[in-house]
């Protein structure tokens, strides 16, 4: 339990840090779309300066160039792709620069282990800590593990499934992104799984499911094996469609999956 509550208060610290660097870094890359307003300036030609919203067909209207289809690229295609326009005859090497005055509304949905689940209305880039921030923040019961189904643009009628192991984006986030929320994701967060760890090991117990867990990790979270346990005799108990399955002197390598029993004998020698 104080292993677990200790990931939680660092959980939360990282999504505090996270939320304040995510927008900043996301921006460029921030996909745009209807509704958004954006700021363009040409260097050294103030006057072609424009504010301009994202119409329904994916298009602004700019000075010279007059309708531009910008759906579904990024802040900084859409920079590139005025400066082309404008150097078709009209101004040598422009210099265009590109910001999200204001951000249409983007919606995602967060269900399971979360404190508020629903939909959100998310403005800007918004990462996967953010979200869960949102949703304010993950149960006590909330496994370490989150799945995020996404629409797939080069196949509409199938979705991407993407799982995020919350655990390591927390001990890497020096080294591993966030992960970017898009427009439609719907994220759950599963209860955490438990196991069983019984018979002759230092604290016999329910044990929080984590990604990765193997016979061994299991029977070390137990506080290790007692002095009379019979080390290769592990047994496994666990249910396969309904159907209850022993496995006798189980690899301590085995995978634990949710419900499982770890049965540590005695040793009679």
């Amino acid at each position: 339990m104080m292993k677990h509550l200790v990931f939680m208060s660092s959980l939360l610290f990282t999504l505090f840090l996270s939320c304040l660097t995510f927008a900043a870094v996301e921006q460029l890359d921030y996909r745009v779309g209807e509704g958004d307003v954006l700021k363009v300036m040409v260097y050294d030609n103030p006057d072609l300066d424009t504010t301009a919203r994202v119409s329904g067909k994916g298009t602004i209207l700019f000075p010279l160039i007059g309708e531009l289809d910008i759906e579904g690229l990024t802040v900084s295609q859409v920079s590139a792709k005025i400066a082309r326009k404008l150097s078709e005859g009209y101004i040598l090497y422009p210099q265009v620069s590109v910001f999200v005055e204001e951000f249409r509304s983007k919606r995602a949905i967060i269900m399971g282990e979360v404190r508020a689940p629903g939909l959100y209305e998310l403005s800007g880039a918004t990462s996967l800590m953010e979200l869960i921030s949102k949703a304010g923040g993950l149960t006590a019961d909330a496994g370490s593990e989150v799945n995020i189904k996404r629409k797939n643009p080069d196949n509409p009628g199938q979705d991407d499934l993407i799982a995020v192991d919350l655990k390591t984006l927390l001990e890497e986030q020096e080294t591993s992104p966030n992960v970017p929320i898009k427009d439609g994701d719907r994220v759950f967060v599963p209860r955490a799984g438990v196991f069983y760890v019984t018979g002759q090991v230092n604290r016999p117990d329910a044990y929080k499911l984590e990604m990765g867990t193997s016979v061994i990790k299991a029977i070390t979270m137990a506080g290790g094996f007692t002095e009379l346990a019979a080390q290769k005799r592990v047994r496994l108990i666990r249910k396969v469609d309904g159907v209850e399955t022993v496995m006798e002197k189980v690899p301590m390598h085995t995978a634990v999956m949710p419900e499982d029993v770890i049965v540590v004998p005695e040793s009679f020698f």
